[in-house]
């Protein structure tokens, strides 16, 4: 162990303004719509404007909306965080239902700085030379070249299931009734 960890003040990391402790804050701020009222390239934002803005400003009401015609401009849609960022998305030629899906992504991204550096209290300079456990680790390698389910291959540790015992049960008893309606 290396003495960074004794520089390095030790704080717990918090959510960015409460978020999932409290009430949620949604952290889109504002939205700017920008678009032309006549070229072909912004007709699916202008038929999301006539069809859907309304009902987005009513389900949403702590986001701002703004709308800005342009003229022989391709559409943009501008999206505004808490923290001050900006995220922008051309949407020339998209369709109505494609600006959804663009806006619903900015409306729920969070822009609060994910890339954020979490500082552990402790550091090594030599990691652990085991490697991550997965399920794949103790796996039998003759697995990797058959089609599964296979039913000449069975686990080392598989213990029959109830119902697979009932069924050698009512096999047997049949084969018994069989042999002695033969007899």
């Amino acid at each position: 162990m290396s003495n960074h960890s004794l520089v390095l003040k030790p704080t717990f990391v918090r959510a960015p303004l409460a978020n999932g402790i409290g009430r949620y804050i949604g952290q889109l701020q504002r939205m700017t719509i920008k678009y032309c009222k006549s070229h072909g390239s912004s007709h699916g934002i202008r038929t999301y404007l006539e069809n859907n803005l309304v009902d987005f400003a009513k389900s949403n009401p702590g986001v701002v909306v703004y709308v800005k015609p342009r003229r022989h401009r391709t559409p943009v849609i501008i999206g505004e965080y808490l923290n001050g960022e900006r995220h922008w998305v051309s949407v020339s030629n998209f369709s109505k239902e494609e600006i959804i899906k663009w806006i619903e992504l900015l409306r729920t991204q969070s822009k609060d700085g994910s890339e954020m550096r979490i500082r552990k209290k402790f550091y090594t300079n030599f990691p652990s030379i085991q490697k991550p456990w997965t399920p794949f680790t103790f796996m039998n390698p003759i697995q990797n070249l058959v089609q599964i389910p296979d039913p000449n291959i069975v686990p080392e540790n598989h213990k029959k299931s109830a119902s697979e015992v009932l069924l050698e049960l009512y096999e047997a008893e049949k084969l018994s009734e069989a042999t002695k309606i033969s007899n």
